[in-house]
């Protein structure tokens, strides 16, 4: 099993407070920054944008883990900054070209992975196993923070790394989207997940400090 990773939802950041949470992150040795793309298209929700994306880079030198909710993101991703330790999560439905798309992120330096929805069959792996670097099962249905975690996606997990090891791409990670509380977090784990978004459920509580928060989810994934 792969070593586990945080990956901070930034679009559940108070971003009056951005630069403080920013430099806590540092603090905690957090593994890369999620960053939430949505065209209002592809899910029924807009966020963040190429410019943001770039702030992010020069206000940090932690790596992004950019997620493309997006309609033909293989049109879109040059107007991204992507680079070397950078991921970029496309969806395999978002567009008639995902290998295309897989194959920008690669070119752009970054690591390239693809996003299963909670109904998108395991199956569709199959032909891009070659182009990927890691796969992002969705444990909600994509759009929105807040959503109670799918069960059965659990079960996903598992599949999605059986799969993968079957066929010699144990190098290839799992990353896990959707209600990743403390928890969820453990179950997540013992299923196979390597990469944890973490949101409202986990760190970005009123319940405890920020810090403190990060120390628990790191302890419920080891």
């Amino acid at each position: 099993m792969h070593a586990s990773q945080i990956a901070p939802s930034i679009m559940c950041v108070d971003f009056l407070k951005l630069e403080d949470t920013l430099d806590s992150l540092k603090r905690a040795n957090i593994e890369y920054l999620h960053v939430d793309i949505m065209d209002g298209e592809f899910v029924p929700n807009y966020t963040l944008g190429p410019d943001f994306c770039r702030s992010l880079k020069a206000a940090c030198d932690i790596p992004l883990d950019v997620h493309m909710m997006i309609t033909h993101p293989e049109r879109k991703l040059g107007w991204f900054p992507l680079g070397s330790g950078d991921y970029a999560s496309v969806h395999y439905e978002a567009g008639n070209h995902p290998i295309r798309a897989l194959k920008a992120i690669r070119d752009a330096g970054a690591k390239p992975m693809l996003a299963l929805n909670p109904a998108t069959p395991v199956c569709v792996l199959e032909s891009v196993l070659d182009d990927i670097d890691a796969v992002l099962v969705m444990t909600v249905n994509p759009g929105y923070a807040g959503q109670k975690l799918i069960e059965r996606t659990l079960d996903k997990i598992t599949c999605v790394r059986r799969f993968l090891d079957e066929r010699g791409y144990e190098h290839v990670r799992i990353e896990v989207d959707g209600n990743v509380s403390f928890e969820n977090a453990k179950r997540m784990r013992r299923a196979g997940a390597d990469i944890f978004v973490a949101g409202t459920s986990s760190i970005f509580t009123s319940a405890m400090p920020f810090d403190e928060a990060i120390i628990k989810l790191r302890s419920a994934i080891e």
